[in-house]
C-alpha cells in the first residue's frame, strides 16, 4: 500500500506535490492574492482606499468597536510592493508546516498575530497616556497585514533548527526586530516585536550559556560588529523610532561613532581568540554606551516635559545614542552571561596538559591497540594531550587543532576523549577537528558535529589469502613476470640495509620528489625520515644487478596486548625504467610475507581526496571531489586508488570530523599547512595558478 501511494505521489504534478506538501501555507498565500484582487491592492496603495478605515486593525478600530478587523486585516497589504515581503515571509509558517504540520503551523500563525495586533493596542492604551509623541502616534495608527503571524511563525521555525544554527538564527530574528523597532518605530515594529517574544517566552530554545565555547565567541563577535555596522547606517539615514525622529547628522555623533568603531574592530579579532582582554574592553565600551545612552534618555524625558527648553535644541543625536543604549544593555548581558568563553590572555601555543613523548604514544598503541592510522601519530611534528584515560595526537596549524586519526587508550575511555580535546581545543580559542576518523570516532561526537568523508581505507584481508581466480591476475602475472627477469623480494629495515642502498633508496625519493611542482607532502604521508623507525618494515624490489627497482614502507597495526595484527602501507616509491610491475609485485609480495608471519589485515591507506562523492554527501563533498580531480596531475591521488583495486580490498570510511560549516576555511588552511609545511608562498600561488588553467 505504501509503495503505491509513494509511487501515484511521484506520477503527481510538481504543483499537486507542492500543494500536498504545504496545504496552510499556500492556501493563506492563495487568499492573499485573491483580496489583493478584489480590493485593487496588488496594482493601488489600500492605503488610500475608501475601505481602509473598515478593514484595517489598530487601537482606534478597537475603540470604535471594529472587533472584525485583526481578521479582515490580516489578509490585506498596505502597499503593492509589499506583497513581495509578505509572500516570501511566510518562508516560516512553510517550515513550520513541514517540520509540525499545518495544525501547529496555524495554530502558531493566528495566535501571533491575534497577540501582535490585540497586544500592541494594549500597550498603547498604557503609553499613550505618557508625555510620548511615538505612542500616541502609533495610538491613533492603523494598519494591515499578515506580518503579526508570519513573524511568530519565523521564531517557531528558528526554535526548530538544529544547533548552532538556531542560536545563530535567533540573534538575527531578535536583532531584526530589536533595531527596526528602536530606529524605526512603526506599528508593524512593534507587532512584529511582541509577536516574537511571544514565541521566545513559550518556546525557550535561546539558551546562550548551553552552547559551546566556540559558539558564544562567534555571536559576541558578530553582535559587536553588527552594532557597529548599525551606527554607521543610522549617521546617513534618518529614523523615527520610539525616542524621536532624526535627520542626517554627521557632525554632533561623528566622534562618538568612530570612537565604537575603532573599538569595536580592535576588540572583535580578540573575541573571537577567547581573550580576557577583549571581553574587558567589550564590557567597557557596552557600559559607557548605556551610561550615554541614560544620559540622553534623561535629557529626552526632560525635553518632553519641559519642550520649552528643547526650543533650539536639535535632538536627533540624543534620540540615536538612546536607542543605541537599549542594544548595548542587551549586548552587555550576554558578555555576562557568556563570561566563561572569554579566559585566555594570550596565544595557545599548546592545549596544555602533562607533556606527551612519542614513546609514550608507542607504549600506548602496543598495549592498547589502534587504528591503521594510528602509528603516523608518532611521527614527528606532533603534539599530544593527555587526557584522563588516553591521548589525542594533533597538530596546530593556523588557529585549528587538528586531531590525527582515532584517541588512543583503552577503547571504552576514547569518548571522554574526544570530550576533553574538544573542551581544551575550545577554551583556547582554537578551532578543534578530526581528520582522518573512523566510524567509531565519529559516533562519539558531540550532537551537532558533522562529518566528511575524505577517503576510503583499503582493506585487505590476509586470512586465506591464495591468489587464486580471475580477480588477482594482475598480481599472478607480477609475480611471474618478476620470476623471469630474475628480480627479487627483500622485507627489511632501513637500519638493516647497506649504506649503498640506502642511497639508491634515497636517489628514488628525491627523483620522485622532483617532478612535481610542490614539496613532498607530510602529516599522513611520510618519507624516509619515518622509515628510519625500526618498528616500519621496508619492501624491497632487487633487480639481477643488485638494484633497487622499487620500495614500500609498512607501518605496524598493533593489536591490545603488544600484538601486530596488521601492517599499514605508507611509501611507494619507483625506479624509472626500472621493472614495471614493480607495485603490484611488492604489494602482493609482502602480502604473503605479512600471511605467513600472522598477521590478519594489510591497510593499504586511503588516497587523499580520492573519494569520490555521491549526491547524498552534499555539496562540500562535491567541492573536495572536484578539486581531487585537479590535483590528479601533481599528485595523482586518484590514480592510486584506481591501483589499489587491483587487491580486491573492503573499504572503510575516513573521515573529517568538524563543528560546522563556519569552520571549514580555516580547517582547510590548517590542513594545507599540515600537509605542505615547508611550501613557499611562491610554490603555492604557482601551483593555484596552474590549476585555475587547468
Amino acid at each position: 500500500m505504501s509503495l503505491e501511494t509513494t509511487t501515484d505521489d511521484k506520477q503527481r504534478p510538481a504543483v499537486l506535490r507542492l500543494a500536498a506538501r504545504f496545504p496552510a501555507t499556500l492556501i493563506f498565500i492563495g487568499v492573499i492574492l485573491v483580496v489583493g484582487v478584489v480590493s485593487q491592492g496588488l496594482w493601488r496603495p489600500f492605503s488610500d482606499s475608501a475601505l481602509f478605515d473598515a478593514f484595517a486593525y489598530g487601537l482606534p478600530a478597537l475603540e470604535e468597536g471594529r472587533w472584525w478587523t485583526p481578521i479582515t486585516g490580516t489578509f490585506l497589504v498596505v502597499q503593492p510592493w509589499v506583497y513581495i515581503p509578505t509572500i516570501l515571509g511566510f518562508w516560516g509558517m512553510a517550515y513550520l508546516e513541514h517540520r509540525r504540520g499545518w495544525r501547529v503551523a496555524l495554530l502558531y500563525y493566528w495566535i501571533g498575530q491575534l497577540f501582535a495586533v490585540l497586544g500592541s493596542a494594549l500597550v498603547l492604551t498604557g503609553a499613550r497616556a505618557l508625555p510620548w509623541p511615538w505612542a500616541q502616534h502609533l495610538a491613533e495608527s492603523l494598519d494591515v497585514g499578515a506580518s503579526g503571524g508570519t513573524m511568530a511563525c519565523i521564531a517557531a521555525a528558528v526554535g526548530l533548527f538544529a544547533a548552532p544554527w538556531r542560536q545563530r538564527a535567533w540573534f538575527i530574528v531578535l536583532g531584526f526586530a530589536a533595531i527596526s523597532l528602536l530606529y524605526l518605530g512603526t506599528l508593524a515594529d512593534l507587532e512584529h516585536a511582541l509577536a516574537i517574544l511571544l514565541v521566545l517566552a513559550v518556546d525557550r530554545s535561546l539558551r546562550v550559556q548551553r552552547t559551546t565555547v566556540h559558539e558564544q565567541r562567534l555571536l559576541a563577535v558578530s553582535i559587536v560588529l553588527a552594532l557597529g555596522v548599525t551606527q554607521l547606517i543610522v549617521m546617513l539615514i534618518p529614523t523615527n523610532g520610539p525616542f524621536g525622529q532624526t535627520e542626517l547628522w554627521l557632525e554632533t555623533a561623528l566622534p562618538d561613532v568612530l570612537f565604537d568603531t575603532a573599538v569595536i574592530l580592535a576588540i572583535a579579532f580578540g573575541l573571537w581568540r577567547g581573550r580576557r582582554w577583549a571581553w574587558i574592553i567589550a564590557l567597557l565600551l557596552a557600559t559607557l554606551n548605556i551610561v550615554i545612552g541614560g544620559l540622553t534618555l534623561a535629557l529626552r524625558v526632560l525635553f518632553l516635559v519641559w519642550p520649552e527648553e528643547a526650543e533650539g535644541i536639535s535632538t536627533g543625536d540624543l534620540d540615536v545614542t538612546t536607542a543605541a543604549g537599549f542594544l548595548w544593555f542587551g549586548y552587555l548581558i550576554f558578555l555576562i552571561a557568556t563570561r566563561a568563553a572569554f579566559r585566555r590572555w594570550r596565544r595557545a601555543r599548546r592545549l596544555g596538559g602533562d607533556a606527551v613523548t612519542a614513546d609514550e604514544v608507542k607504549q600506548v598503541i602496543r598495549q592498547d591497540g589502534a587504528g591503521t592510522l594510528s602509528w603516523m601519530t608518532t611521527w614527528p611534528g606532533m603534539d599530544y594531550l593527555r587526557t584522563r584515560e588516553g591521548v589525542v595526537p594533533f597538530q596546530l596549524h593556523a588557529g585549528v587543532a587538528i586531531a590525527l586519526a582515532d584517541p588512543l587508550g583503552p577503547p571504552e575511555g576514547h569518548a571522554a576523549s574526544v570530550r576533553e580535546f574538544i573542551t581544551a581545543a575550545e577554551e583556547r580559542a582554537v578551532t578543534p577537528c578530526f581528520f582522518s576518523a573512523s566510524e567509531r570516532t565519529r559516533e562519539l561526537l558531540p550532537d551537532g558535529w558533522h562529518s566528511l568523508t575524505v577517503a576510503d581505507d583499503t582493506i585487505v584481508d590476509l586470512a586465506g589469502l591464495t591468489f587464486q581466480g580471475k580477480a588477482w591476475a594482475r598480481v599472478r602475472q607480477s609475480f611471474s613476470r618478476a620470476e623471469r627477469e630474475g628480480v627479487t623480494f627483500r622485507l627489511t629495515t632501513l637500519g638493516d640495509v647497506t649504506w649503498g642502498t640506502r642511497q639508491q633508496l634515497r636517489a628514488i625519493s628525491e627523483s620522485w620528489v622532483g617532478d612535481k611542482g610542490l614539496p613532498e607532502m607530510r602529516f599522513t604521508l611520510g618519507t624516509l625520515q619515518e622509515a628510519e623507525d625500526p618498528e616500519v618494515r621496508l619492501a624491497l624490489a632487487i633487480s639481477p644487478d643488485g638494484d633497487v627497482d622499487g620500495l614500500l614502507s609498512w607501518l605496524p597495526v598493533y593489536g591490545p596486548g603488544g600484538t601486530v595484527t596488521g601492517w599499514t602501507l605508507d611509501l611507494m616509491r619507483r625506479r624509472d625504467g626500472g621493472f614495471a610491475a614493480v607495485m603490484e609485485f611488492l604489494i602482493g609480495s609482502s602480502a604473503k610475507a605479512f600471511s605467513d608471519e600472522g598477521a590478519s589485515i594489510l591497510s593499504l591507506s586511503g588516497a587523499p581526496l580520492a573519494h569520490e562523492a555521491s549526491a547524498s554527501e552534499g555539496a562540500i563533498a562535491s567541492i573536495l571531489s572536484r578539486l581531487g580531480g585537479m590535483l590528479e596531475p601533481v599528485y595523482g591521488f586518484r590514480s592510486l586508488h584506481q591501483f589499489k583495486k587491483k587487491f580486491n580490498p573492503r573499504y572503510e570510511p575516513i573521515y573529517l570530523l568538524y563543528r560546522d560549516e563556519g569552520d571549514l576555511a580555516r580547517i582547510g588552511r590548517g590542513l594545507t599547512h599540515a600537509f605542505l609545511p615547508d611550501a613557499t608562498l611562491r610554490q603555492l600561488t604557482a601551483a593555484g595558478a596552474d590549476l585555475i588553467r587547468r
